[in-house]
């Protein structure tokens, strides 16, 4: 019988040691940023009862309905993997009782999500995206600094050519008006439109403006556009984002048609995309604030993307709580990164390398370079090596100054044989003085 051979999951990818500088670059930046602006950070379980998904997110949403990754206990409990970051967070702010903390509650997380959709490039069953939110307060100045963040972040990433679309969406009165406009609008037209258009008309025409398909967004381009409907108190509120955005000098575009996909949008939603000359072959400088976006969309997936979600608290059996914040995605923002040309910082490559001759020698390396390491001096060695001449190979090809020799003889003395690779010349050097020997030569 053939034997086997494992791959990972369809949809599941292997994070590999080439992709290590990227990882470690992003995370270093989200970290850093959190500092600085007080973020705490928050890790929730990757599995959460199934309801926080249902009823944050909606039953008709296209990550409820076909997207989640479900299991029943033993128990009876029915869980999901968590496809998302933001109602894990609403769950333990009313959870942990955080309404008692200085508001806003600003928390951070980081960590991988799930979703079963049609593996492409950029979208994966397993993904990672890290996320910064603020609960407690409906002032639109958050939305800007969260916005502001985001591009900063991106723009520190090295990721070029960022397009920021923003829209409201207004409270759920407003929703109610606009969902009747759109019934009204779609109804004449669902026949030739695709067959999940035709079922979000059924359940949630709002979901109609999220379809892709080219057919469909020829008549979602004419529909109506949900800033006709809002209120005074939702327009103020965007009013007042928009000058934010311009005092700050960001540059934005508006997008009367971007509703994001889940119900527990409230308000300000935005989006952000690079759009690279590689990637967007339509002028790729960013328009000046106020601009339609509607026919200039890059046809991508966005690289962070949020908004408000004032009234999740309540849909998850907690009082109101106003609230804001944004996602992004990190296999997305590699991909940017790398399109964008970014410079990540390798990691240094050691200066030295151990070469170990015999049993007795093999016992004591560990030791020796364990020294090292508490030293936080970098050396690379092959102890599963027993030839001398493949040894001096490897340093000779990783270019290091120094190649500490460690024989039999030398381990039975106590010493090392510390050789110079430039110059060839050679010296024993007692063990107990070796890492300040080793110091002083790499600082020469």
């Amino acid at each position: 019988m053939a034997r086997q051979l494992f791959q990972t999951p369809t949809g599941m990818h292997d994070i590999l040691p080439e992709d290590l500088p990227y990882w470690e670059k992003i995370r270093e930046d989200v970290f850093d940023m959190a500092r600085f602006y007080d973020f705490g950070y928050v890790e929730t379980p990757i599995l959460e009862a199934q309801g926080v998904f249902e009823k944050g997110l909606g039953l008709a949403s296209d990550v409820v309905e076909k997207e989640m990754f479900t299991l029943k206990t033993k128990g009876g409990d029915e869980l999901a993997l968590r496809p998302e970051g933001t109602a894990p967070i609403m769950r333990a702010y009313l959870q942990h009782g955080w309404e008692s903390l200085p508001q806003p509650a600003k928390v951070f997380y980081w960590g991988p999500m799930f979703r079963h959709e049609n593996p492409q490039a950029g979208r994966f069953r397993q993904f990672h995206q890290f996320g910064f939110e603020m609960l407690g307060s409906e002032d639109p100045v958050l939305d800007a600094q969260l916005i502001q963040m985001a591009l900063n972040l991106l723009s520190d990433l090295g990721v070029k050519n960022l397009i920021c679309e923003v829209n409201s969406l207004g409270d759920k009165d407003c929703r109610i008006k606009y969902r009747s406009a759109l019934k009204d609008y779609f109804r004449n037209h669902i026949k030739k439109m695709c067959s999940d258009c035709q079922n979000r008309f059924k359940v949630n025409p709002l979901r109609i403006l999220d379809c892709k398909e080219e057919k469909c967004r020829e008549v979602i381009a004419k529909a109506p556009q949900v800033l006709d409907f809002i209120c005074d108190d939702c327009r103020t509120h965007f009013k007042k984002l928009l000058e934010f955005l311009g005092e700050i000098d960001v540059p934005y575009m508006l997008n009367p048609h971007l509703v994001r996909g889940l119900d527990y949008y409230a308000k300000t939603v935005f989006e952000i995309y690079s759009s690279t000359p590689s990637l967007d072959s339509t002028d790729s400088t960013p328009d000046t604030p106020g601009t339609n976006a509607e026919e200039k969309r890059p046809a991508q997936a966005a690289l962070a993307s949020g908004g408000r979600y004032d009234g999740l608290a309540e849909m998850l059996g907690g009082k109101n709580v106003p609230a804001v914040g944004f996602a992004a995605g990190i296999e997305r923002i590699i991909g940017a990164m790398k399109e964008s040309k970014a410079r990540v910082a390798l990691r240094p490559q050691p200066k030295l390398f151990l070469v170990q001759l015999g049993d007795l020698a093999k016992k004591k390396s560990l030791k020796i370079l364990e020294e090292f390491r508490k030293n936080n001096i970098p050396i690379a060695e092959s102890l599963g090596k027993h030839s001398i001449k493949t040894q001096m190979k490897l340093a000779d090809k990783l270019e290091v100054k120094l190649t500490l020799i460690f024989g039999q003889k030398e381990a039975l003395d106590n010493e090392m044989i510390v050789r110079d690779m430039t110059s060839g010349v050679q010296e024993t050097v007692p063990l107990a003085k070796l890492i300040a020997e080793v110091k002083k030569r790499l600082k020469g």
